[in-house]
């Protein structure tokens, strides 16, 4: 991990590299004074006294050439210096227009969306049970704190408005009909009567010394209580009887008259105004009753202390809907490469959308942002951010001058030879 350093430790950086710089180049000057004092006595010290002299130079000129990036040397106004501060908008232009072209690309989000393999490290992450838990808690945490701000006859008034104006604007007999027509397709209804029929069975088995009670009620005081017994027996096993009948045979007419009378109110909840209106007056008393009153107050109140339960102690509860969601979508994802490919797809699409939608805006937030600087703020900025690694250039300028300084002398006293 790249470290990350404040301004006082770049500072620090810098002043050291200009002193080790700076050092060098006077190192260079005392070796020429020396060398060119002790020469006459010592013809072979030229070859040091070049080399220093050709560093010198060297290491001045990238001096200039350094410094002039930032600010005028020895603040003259010399032509073409202090580059930063009088081209600071063109550096700022230049720099927008740099990143958006290649960092900002389509083909370079793409290649670098497409290494890092998004939808399979974010399912095998959901796929931690840890991790689904993790989300809940902030969510739950998250929506609870701001719970706690909201005033509660607002939400109230807003729950009840949502919920009110929602059911009382739907139609409910259609949306009925509706839904009965899917449930009666392929006869599907036929197993909800099958089931209605064992209910029954099992009601009549059970509670037949109710109905004995019954009868014994109802009739006269004078009749028997054989009698009694007959009558229920004959009822019971009437039941029973006709029950077994209308489960064994498909064709039963019981059958076939509950498909007509289902279908003919299908038919009316869907087309009849009269069937309609009487649906929609049922459901205005409905939602006019206090009960549906307490119940839509209710919401609002359990939902919060529900929520501040689990954010204040998430431990005490078990894995919830959510978490079990997050779990089960990351484990189908990393089980179907075609899922993850088409994940990978839609994430790509997303981020290539939003790239292209604002890369032009980051392009001028930076124009602008820089175009906002001072001109010696920003040269300062500039210098701690690179200056330190300029002034290599200083270093290998002097040693880069000396050696060429050497080599020409070399040679120019090769070629002076006999």
């Amino acid at each position: 991990m790249v470290q990350i350093l404040d301004e006082a430790q770049k500072q620090l950086l810098l002043d050291r590299m200009k002193r080790r710089a700076t050092g060098l180049l006077v190192h260079a000057a005392a070796v020429f004074a020396v060398a060119r004092i002790f020469e006459p006595r010592y013809p072979w010290l030229g070859y040091i006294r070049a080399t220093a002299e050709a560093a010198m130079v060297g290491g001045l000129a990238d001096w200039y050439a350094v410094t002039a990036l930032y600010r005028h040397p020895h603040a003259n106004p010399i032509p073409h210096t202090a580059i930063i501060p009088a081209r600071k908008d063109r550096v700022g232009n230049n720099l927008g227009n740099f990143i958006q072209r290649n960092f900002l690309s389509r083909d370079v989000i793409a290649a670098r969306l497409q290494a890092l393999h998004v939808a399979e490290n974010l399912a095998r992450w959901l796929a931690d049970p840890q991790n689904a838990r993790l989300i809940a808690r902030k969510a739950a945490t998250g929506l609870a704190s701001a719970a706690h701000v909201l005033r509660e006859d607002d939400v109230q008034a807003l729950i009840d408005r949502a919920v009110e104006r929602r059911l009382r604007s739907t139609r409910v007999a259609p949306l009925a009909g509706k839904l009965l027509s899917v449930i009666t397709e392929n006869d599907r209804h036929q197993e909800l009567l099958d089931g209605a029929i064992k209910l029954i069975a099992r009601a009549v088995t059970e509670n037949q010394e109710v109905l004995r009670d019954k009868i014994e009620k109802e009739s006269p005081w004078w009749v028997p209580g054989v009698v009694d017994d007959k009558i229920h027996q004959k009822i019971v096993g009437a039941i029973e009887r006709t029950l077994r009948e209308v489960s064994a045979d498909d064709q039963h007419p019981l059958r076939q008259r509950f498909d007509t009378v289902l279908h003919d109110y299908i038919e009316r909840l869907q087309n009849s105004p009269e069937v309609i209106e009487r649906v929609e007056t049922l459901k205005h008393e409905i939602l006019d009753a206090a009960v549906i009153r307490r119940f839509s107050a209710s919401l609002w109140t359990d939902a919060k202390d529900a929520l501040t339960r689990f954010a204040e102690n998430p431990d005490a509860y078990a894995p919830g809907t959510i978490e079990r969601a997050l779990n089960a979508f990351g484990e189908a994802v990393l089980a179907d490469p075609v899922l993850l490919a088409k994940v990978d797809g839609v994430i790509a699409d997303v981020a290539l959308a939003l790239v292209e939608r604002y890369q032009g805006e980051v392009a001028q937030l930076i124009s602008q942002t820089v175009a906002g600087w001072d001109p010696q703020a920003t040269s300062r900025r500039i210098e701690l951010a690179i200056g330190k690694d300029l002034q290599f250039i200083r270093i290998n300028g002097t040693l880069v001058g000396g050696l060429a300084g050497l080599a020409l002398y070399s040679l120019s006293k090769f070629m002076a030879a006999p």
